[in-house]
């Protein structure tokens, strides 16, 4: 492998987004993030104070959802779900486009309501998620274009809520819509430390992932082992 696990683990947001999880599930995964030192954890709107408290001076960043998991909620909503996020501690949100206003063709909805979000951010960076399962590749497009004109600072393929996730073709789709100002985040079903290198080579520089733990002990187990072979050669 050529990443080391630092710099894997910088390109992935924990995710903490079950509903059933308990606030002891909370601080677990948060030790996990800070344990590796990863990009951030996403948790729930509810856990923003939580993870803040837990992760102060870890240099891992709180993220949260706005619009979870189905992006209907109104725009007023939204946008005071990410007012609030921010008051509360949260440096990164994800918001959920309104998948229904996409696929009706109302682009200038979809894209002034991510403007809504990202100037409620206060520049905190704003990942757009288009939830690709439900899109043709035309509106896929469109949906990055919009991201991109509104101010975001990612597009993000999933919530992970929906029927399918993250795929190759997707990612590459839509690392081809934006231009380099906007990074590229996969989610949903990113598993695996194979996965995420595959990924990463189509240009994804963001991970949202609950299996974090299991994708960089494979990775250290891996450099471990190429480590010693050339040892044991000799």
């Amino acid at each position: 492998m050529d990443f080391t696990v630092a710099q894997i683990a910088k390109m992935i947001d924990h995710s903490i987004l079950r509903p059933e999880f308990t606030s002891e599930d909370v601080r677990k995964g948060c030790a996990i993030a800070a344990r590796y030192e990863v990009a951030s954890v996403c948790v729930r709107l509810c856990d923003v104070p939580l993870a803040v408290q837990l992760l102060r001076g870890t240099g891992v960043e709180v993220g949260t959802v706005i619009g979870f998991p189905h992006g209907d909620t109104p725009t007023v909503i939204k946008v005071a779900e990410t007012e609030l996020a921010i008051e509360q501690g949260a440096t990164e949100v994800d918001m959920v486009i309104n998948v229904g206003w996409l696929r009706s063709g109302n682009i200038a909805a979809v894209e002034n309501e991510i403007g809504a979000v990202v100037r409620a951010a206060g520049g905190a960076p704003v990942k757009v998620i288009l939830e690709n399962a439900y899109l043709t590749n035309e509106q896929k497009l469109a949906a990055c274009w919009a991201s991109e004109r509104a101010g975001a600072a990612f597009v993000k393929s999933s919530t992970g809520f929906a029927p399918t996730g993250a795929t190759i073709d997707d990612l590459a789709l839509m690392r081809s819509a934006v231009s380099a100002k906007v990074r590229v985040k996969a989610s949903g079903g990113v598993r695996s430390l194979d996965q995420l290198v595959a990924m990463a080579a189509v240009g994804v520089t963001r991970f949202g992932s609950s299996s974090t733990e299991e994708i960089l002990e494979d990775l250290a187990r891996r450099n471990a082992l190429a480590l010693a072979v050339p040892a044991l050669r000799d």
